[in-house]
């Protein structure tokens, strides 16, 4: 089973849709299995987007991204990291068909409401930077074979 870090960011968190992030990953079939609100300090932020580092932007994302609480999640499915992407849409909005988390909620690329790790190594990468081991709760859905085939 795979597994994928979600954050509704600071924007996401202060216009209220983190039920609504929340409600479309389960709804798709994902399962949550851990979440937490926190307060994303310099250093977390700093972690997080290392990549882009040395890119003109990054400091405008470590800004933003400490400017507000944020809900950092990990969810569960076969195919994790490609169905939460999906599910959330395009980076930029404008790019983002209806139905998805981007395409319906936002309209900057700014202010795009959810992070979602873009690979199964920055996936690892990711969970291990935001939760610990004993954080993520192993369990069985009752709903689990009515969502995939076993």
């Amino acid at each position: 089973m795979e597994r994928t870090l979600v954050l509704v960011k600071p924007d996401g968190v202060q216009r209220g849709l983190i039920g609504e992030v929340i409600s479309r990953l389960e709804r798709r079939g994902l399962k949550l299995v851990a979440m937490k609100l926190m307060q994303m300090d310099d250093a977390l932020a700093r972690q997080h987007y290392g990549e882009h580092a040395e890119r003109p932007f990054f400091l405008k994302l470590v800004n933003f991204i400490t400017s507000a609480p944020v809900v950092a999640m990990v969810w569960e499915a076969e195919n994790a990291v490609e169905v939460v992407r999906k599910t959330m849409g395009e980076t930029h909005p404008a790019d983002s068909p209806p139905g998805t988390i981007r395409g319906d909620l936002s309209l900057d690329i700014g202010r795009n409401l959810v992070h979602g790790s873009d690979s199964v190594a920055s996936a690892k990468r990711e969970v291990d930077l935001f939760f610990r081991l004993e954080e993520i709760v192993d369990y069985t859905r009752s709903t689990d074979p009515w969502i995939t085939e076993p």
